[in-house]
């Protein structure tokens, strides 16, 4: 073989392997979803965020890779979560409440993070402010001061001879016990007496009903995924002890409970998908302006 020849033939198989690593797909950007609900509760939630993501042009395993992660009302699956998703190298982490948001934050300082619905981002350190987020993470707010007052009106309208609250909270959860806070001082200025009844796991939650027997007449139940996963226990044992209650979210009084005043979360987690886009295609989130509610 001619020496000519022979370089030719050589460069040729050189450059064989890099024009078919060319031709390889470029790898789709990837978002990992931590929800603190089952799958089954929180299905709604993430169905308004894809169907966002879709109408924005990111279609799951077609323009991105959607990793969805569900803690079924647990705060102990959440740091294994997000140290999974940076182990993994997610372009963008979505978190569906509080607690969530939190491990996230834990876990990276550098990927970015979107919570969809966090009770009191700036209480709870999540941001230092929502004008200015900062960092690596923005998102919508649920907090508004005067909300537990509102609540709290409502309850009076129904029960007008109201003198004894209960306040339930999971207590493992910071946004919970600020709205318990909140709460609390709201009962406190139209003269009611107040009884704490803090959970931390779902055994917890019928302990609490049977310590409220006979010492409460309503209960303002502080909005949790804990509370949102076990909404079907809570409403029966409400309604067991025939005590009005007021919660924080719809997906209680759909399947039982007396009322409920408070944000759309299915509106939320959609707008969430406009961070996440935004993000996809290179805004920063320190850039992106957060939202109260």
């Amino acid at each position: 073989m001619k020496r000519r020849e022979f370089i030719t033939l050589l460069c040729g198989a050189a450059a064989w392997p890099l024009a078919a690593r060319a031709q390889q797909p470029a790898k789709l950007p990837t978002i990992g979803f931590m929800g603190g609900e089952t799958p089954s509760g929180g299905a709604q939630l993430l169905a308004a965020f894809v169907a966002r993501l879709r109408e924005l042009g990111w279609a799951d395993r077609r323009t991105v890779v959607l990793e969805v992660r569900w803690a079924e009302g647990r705060n102990e699956p959440l740091a294994e979560f997000a140290a999974e998703f940076v182990r993994r190298k997610v372009d963008v982490i979505v978190a569906g409440a509080t607690p969530p948001t939190i491990a996230a934050k834990q876990a990276t300082s550098i990927i970015p993070i979107v919570f969809a619905a966090a009770g009191d981002p700036i209480g709870t350190g999540l941001v230092a402010s929502l004008a200015r987020p900062g960092g690596n993470i923005t998102g919508l707010s649920l907090q508004q001061s005067d909300i537990a007052g509102k609540r709290l009106e409502l309850l009076h309208e129904i029960v007008p001879g109201l003198r004894r609250l209960a306040i339930m909270a999971n207590s493992n959860n910071a946004a919970a016990v600020s709205d318990m806070r909140d709460a609390q001082a709201a009962a406190r200025t139209i003269g009611l007496e107040i009884v704490t009844a803090e959970i931390r796991r779902p055994e917890d939650i019928a302990l609490a009903f049977d310590m409220l027997k006979g010492n409460a007449e309503a209960i303002y139940v502080c909005n949790d995924p804990l509370v949102a996963t076990n909404r079907v226990r809570l409403s029966t044992l409400a309604a067991s002890l025939h005590l009005p209650t007021m919660y924080g979210a719809r997906n209680h009084v759909e399947v039982g409970g007396l009322m409920s005043y408070g944000a759309n979360y299915s509106d939320l987690f959609r707008r969430a998908g406009n961070y996440v886009d935004k993000i996809l295609r290179g805004a920063k989130p320190a850039d992106l302006v957060g939202r109260h509610l």
